[in-house]
């Protein structure tokens, strides 16, 4: 484009009104206010007694102490523990009846309901005629402690017991197998028998 051309262009934006290659104008507005007016001889005493007794810092350590006296709400864990609802969702466990016979049914419910498909079930019917997990595995990693699993079983295989402290190093000791579950509902019987009877009127 010419330089001709671009004079033309200018001169014709003029004539329509069009303001081209502006910017508005600065705000000045807020540097044309009026000055700070002057501190007053009570502001100046105000200031200079709440700097000279450290006012500020009195009524600190006022809250503080009042907070410090007063009854703690924390525990010293791991020492000390807070109760535990009968109704808590921890560790998965695998109940067995009174006789030592396993309990599950092989009806692979706590399998089909599971949100997370973290549970994995193989079973094969036994001499008797009655069925019987070969493979039971939880996949801890994918759990999402929703309680599904143990509200679908009919027989109260699968529950969720009390134990919350099963923090592990590596990953492949949080893939649960069938021995592994049986044997957490030994450690566990006695406080998820507790649990579950005193909950049976709500179930």
């Amino acid at each position: 484009m010419s330089f001709s051309r671009v004079v033309r262009t200018a001169n014709n934006s003029k004539q329509l009104g069009i303001r081209s290659f502006q910017t508005s104008k600065p705000n000045l507005s807020r540097w044309d206010s009026k000055p700070d007016q002057p501190p007053t001889v009570k502001k100046v005493i105000d200031d200079a007694a709440n700097s000279f007794f450290l006012t500020e810092i009195m009524w600190g350590m006022y809250i503080t102490a009042g907070y410090f006296f007063r009854k703690k709400c924390t525990i010293n864990y791991p020492f000390e523990k807070t109760p535990i609802s009968p109704r808590f969702r921890g560790e998965h466990a695998l109940r067995r009846y009174p006789t030592g016979e396993e309990r599950c049914i092989a009806c692979k419910l706590c399998e089909a309901i599971c949100p997370a498909q973290a549970i994995t079930i193989e079973a094969e019917p036994r001499e008797d005629g009655s069925r019987r997990t070969t493979r039971y595995d939880i996949d801890m990693t994918k759990c999402i402690y929703c309680g599904f699993c143990q509200e679908a079983c009919p027989v109260d295989a699968i529950v969720e017991g009390p134990n919350f402290e099963f923090t592990t190093e590596t990953r492949i000791e949080l893939l649960y197998n069938k021995e592994k579950l049986l044997a957490n509902g030994d450690r566990w019987e006695t406080e998820i028998a507790s649990n579950i009877a005193s909950e049976y009127l709500y179930r």
